[in-house]
């Protein structure tokens, strides 16, 4: 977008310049060719002063003007009027006509851009011959002021069009990043939810449950078996604490921070290695490249999400982690060989539905494979 809007402003810059350059060139021709006598080259450098000055004061110096229909209405009448009286003055001043077939593509819409141009294209015929043409070259006359109205026109549709062209991509483009900005806070937003979603569902499978046993365990403490439901209930208490920092470290993981996200991946099952006493084996393969970050933050919430699982549910010896980089998607696939589970009979838990929310909320997908006795197989695929 940036370097498109460079070259348009260059390629208007030089737009621009044309007609005082055409101008300039033409004055300089004219003055070293021309046979007038001093008093019509003094007359017909006042007109090309004059050509200057209104070019300069209607368009160059008040750019806002050129919104303003009625005030370009009066610069482009002055401008065939000026290029009448200069072109029939002398035929070195026909190529001026560009000056005003430049302002008239810019300025003017619809047919009254073609009745300028084929104006001013008649105009150059007639500069080029001196005026009309005596008895036997009216052919000709005729034929050129053909040609030069057809190549005119022609041209300056082809300007017009592909101003226009430029400027509807433009805005395209602009309306593109409007949505994609707008896509990027509705994502947020729908991470938001997916995360209150999780901690609700952490909350209902962890801490409440736990709390509620603990207030079980400490309301039954009484006669000879009072110490053993204490324990128990500072056991509870104890598991659940830890089960609040996990929940808490998954809102923001700190571990993109400043590492990578295979990086990440192995802080995270390493601290759930140590934590849990299961060994877990993390495997890159793939070029690893720079993902968003809305990316890389579900995938290692996803990772956390799937070992808390085995944690809870798998009672399993190992745990292996595998983030894959291709060409066009990443996957992130948790395997482990603990007690499985039956896929037709639905979870009751909520971190299955999470990371499904989670992946899907990205455009990619999740799939499960478990049966009892077998272990359990996630992989999380997104777009890279």
């Amino acid at each position: 977008m940036a370097a498109l809007d460079r070259w348009e402003r260059r390629l208007l810059g030089i737009a621009h310049v044309i007609p005082y350059f055409v101008l300039t060139v033409t004055t300089v021709l004219y003055s070293i060719f021309t046979t007038q006598s001093v008093s019509e080259r003094w007359f017909t450098y006042g007109v090309v002063a004059f050509g200057f000055v209104w070019m300069a004061w209607w368009f160059t110096l008040h750019p806002a003007w050129r919104s303003r229909p009625e005030l370009m209405a009066v610069f482009i009448g002055g401008m065939v009027l000026f290029y009448g009286v200069l072109g029939m003055r002398e035929h070195w001043f026909g190529a001026v006509s560009y000056a005003v077939y430049v302002y008239a593509s810019e300025i003017l819409r619809g047919r009254w851009m073609f009745v300028v141009v084929a104006l001013t294209a008649g105009l150059a015929t007639l500069s080029l011959f001196g005026g009309y043409p005596p008895a036997g070259e009216e052919a000709a006359f005729w034929l050129l002021l053909l040609v030069f109205v057809v190549l005119a026109c022609t041209f300056t549709y082809i300007g017009h069009v592909t101003t226009e062209q430029s400027r509807l991509r433009k805005e395209l483009i602009e309306e593109n990043e409007g949505l994609h900005a707008q896509l990027l806070v509705q994502a947020h937003e729908a991470g938001v939810q997916d995360e209150r979603h999780r901690m609700a569902g952490e909350i209902h499978d962890t801490l409440a449950q736990g709390l509620a046993g603990i207030i079980t365990q400490l309301s039954a403490a009484s006669g000879e078996d009072w110490e053993r439901r204490v324990a128990v209930a500072a056991e509870l208490a104890r598991s659940n604490l830890a089960e609040a920092r996990r929940s808490v470290h998954a809102l923001q993981p700190p571990a993109l921070d400043s590492a990578a996200l295979h990086e990440a991946l192995d802080d995270v099952a390493s601290g759930w290695s140590k934590h849990n006493g299961v060994p877990v084996s993390v495997t890159l393969t793939g070029a690893v490249r720079e993902m968003h970050p809305e990316v890389e933050v579900a995938l290692l919430r996803t990772a956390q999400e799937a070992l808390a699982n085995v944690a809870k549910h798998a009672s399993a010896s190992r745990v292996g982690l595998t983030l894959s980089y291709m060409e066009d998607v990443v996957t992130l696939d948790v395997r482990d060989d603990g007690v499985g589970f039956d896929l037709a009979r639905p979870s009751d838990g909520f971190g299955l539905p999470a990371m499904r929310h989670r992946v899907h909320r990205l455009s990619g997908a999740l799939f499960v494979e478990s049966e009892p006795g077998a272990g359990t197989a996630i992989s999380a695929r997104v777009p890279a």
